[in-house]
């Protein structure tokens, strides 16, 4: 069982060469580090990580491991289940 935290997961990842923050806009991603925005087909999701809260367990989030087209490998945290704004698109990426 994986008992690393959210933030020591990311930075692993950033040591794995994953440097490009992300976050969500709509139905695409943006690279908040050149604030550009990629369209989902774009992307490659290599891996995903969930994390619950210590205090409470509905507190949930997931983090990406992403890398797009142009080699672009970066991280996207987001909440997960109810309180996730990933489009439909991108959760069907991920499936």
């Amino acid at each position: 069982m994986d008992t690393q935290t959210l933030s020591q997961k990311i930075e692993e990842l950033k040591q794995k060469g994953y440097l490009v923050n992300y976050s969500v806009k709509d139905n695409r991603i943006v690279n908040q580090d050149e604030k550009i925005e990629l369209k989902i087909d774009d992307l490659i999701i290599d891996d995903f990580f969930r994390f619950e809260g210590m205090s409470n367990p509905s507190d949930t989030s997931i983090l990406y491991a992403i890398n797009t087209e142009n080699g672009k490998k970066g991280t996207l945290v987001e909440g997960y289940g109810v309180n996730s704004s990933i489009s439909k698109a991108l959760a069907e990426k991920i499936k």
